[in-house]
């Protein structure tokens, strides 16, 4: 099939990529010049793990192209992808600005029948207003709008694509359903559902989903902070629920609470959805709060530690990215350690696989970077750990303990057992679990 992909982030770029290595003819078109000049020279605007070769690989064979230009970009699709940001508006909403002048440049530009296929997300009723939209601005074709909501996880979104546990598409006439599934048919020959449902249903799914996983990451963060006053081992706990098979281990980790572009956004939009309808959105409210809170308990747990001789201390991050596996810092918990830790006089030296370019862009000079974790220890009073990156699980406590001035580690991630560091000699604070001791001096 011929294709065309509009936005080229995470979701757009991943998307196209994989639908090219497929072997459709895919052209990926967005405004930002600098995006496709580097897309255009071999390079990618975002760190997903092996998508720089996959974009390469079809570039190189010639399925897949780069274009600014909107209407040369869609004049030969059969399929056009919108995949452009919808972000939180400052009343919680979802900012459909973009969303909308895509309606506009594409009812300009439509020079034939064609398939438009919502993939951003997107409040429900907002296919069938973009189906209007492209009347009213003057459209002159046959045009199918379908709502096809992304499942992708970053770190993990080519894998999601090619291998998806569910295709869901919200369609108005059955022929375009069937376009779509011969498109999603390399995808799902592992007997894998394909979803046919109403666009508003399709567009609830997307945000129903998003808002029952932050939901379980609230609550079992908010279980942990119970465990700890009462001396239970959150793990324990979560353990003995997950065998549960109604309860399940995914999304059950205690930490320092979710970030990201996603759960954030939109369980806000949910909320303000349902107060726009009179609703009391009583849970996932809940949900927000209990995030915002999370996001300060590693703060909470570093002035309690050092009290009054907290300011002028030197302490070490690891971790800076939201999650493993990508460098977005949006909305990511370390920001909200950062923020605070900088506003009591802390000094910080921070250290993140991916995503110190982004974290610099913030906050310049005010931050000392380094590019080996252990480089970050040197001088530090103290280490707090945010992201879970693999490369952090199995570290040299010894050296640890010889480069920092005070063997402390507040973990954000409970990447280790307290008895361990208890007997490798350090004050070990984690999330939902007892402060460990060193066993020796």
């Amino acid at each position: 099939m011929k294709i065309a992909v509009i936005g080229t982030g995470y979701v757009g770029l991943v998307t196209g990529t994989c639908f090219a290595d497929c072997g459709n003819d895919v052209t990926c078109i967005d405004k930002d010049a600098r995006k496709i000049d580097l897309l255009n020279a071999g390079g990618i605007p975002i760190f997903e793990p092996g998508l720089s070769e996959m974009v390469r690989h079809n570039a190189q064979a010639g399925r897949l192209m780069f274009t600014t230009d909107l209407a040369t970009g869609i004049a030969s699709a059969q399929l056009i992808f919108i995949a452009v940001g919808t972000p939180q508006a400052d009343d919680g909403s979802a900012d459909l600005s973009t969303v909308w002048a895509v309606a506009d440049e594409l009812a300009k530009h439509i020079n034939g029948p064609k398939i438009v296929v919502i993939k951003s997300t997107v409040p429900v009723g907002t296919n069938r207003a973009f189906a209007e939209r492209l009347v009213k601005g003057g459209c002159q074709h046959p045009v199918d709008v379908a709502s096809n909501p992304e499942f992708l996880k970053e770190g993990a979104a080519i894998e999601d694509c090619l291998k998806p546990d569910r295709v869901v598409v919200g369609v108005r006439r059955p022929e375009v359903a069937a376009v779509l599934r011969e498109l999603y048919a390399p995808f799902l020959r592992t007997e894998r559902p394909f979803l046919v449902m109403s666009p508003e249903s399709a567009e609830m799914t997307k945000y129903t989903a998003n808002a029952l996983l932050a939901t379980k990451i609230s609550f079992i963060n908010e279980m942990a902070n119970l465990c700890e006053r009462l001396g239970a081992d959150i793990n324990d706990v979560r353990r003995g629920i997950g065998h549960d098979v109604r309860i399940g281990f995914h999304f059950l980790f205690p930490g320092a609470g979710y970030g990201g572009s996603c759960f954030p956004k939109d369980v806000n939009a949910l909320v303000y959805l349902a107060r726009s309808l009179g609703l009391t959105p009583h849970v996932i409210d809940a949900v927000n709060r209990v995030n915002d809170a999370q996001k300060k308990v590693l703060g909470r747990k570093i002035r309690e530690h050092y009290g009054e001789n907290l300011a002028g201390k030197t302490l070490a991050i690891w971790g800076l990215a939201f999650k493993p596996r990508t460098d977005d810092v949006r909305e990511a918990p370390s920001l909200t350690l950062i923020n605070e830790l900088l506003a009591l006089g802390v000094s910080l030296r921070v250290h993140d696989p991916e995503a110190m370019p982004n974290i610099k862009a913030i906050y310049g000079d005010r931050l000392v970077y380094s590019d080996r974790p252990y480089g970050a220890l040197e001088g530090a009073d103290g280490l707090a750990i945010v992201t879970e990156w693999q490369q952090f699980r199995n570290p040299d406590f010894e050296l640890m303990r010889r480069l920092l001035q005070e063997p402390v580690i507040f973990d954000g991630r409970n990447l280790y057992e307290p008895k361990h560091m208890s007997e490798a000699g350090f004050t070990y604070y984690s999330i939902g679990r007892a402060v460990a001791r060193p066993a020796r001096a």
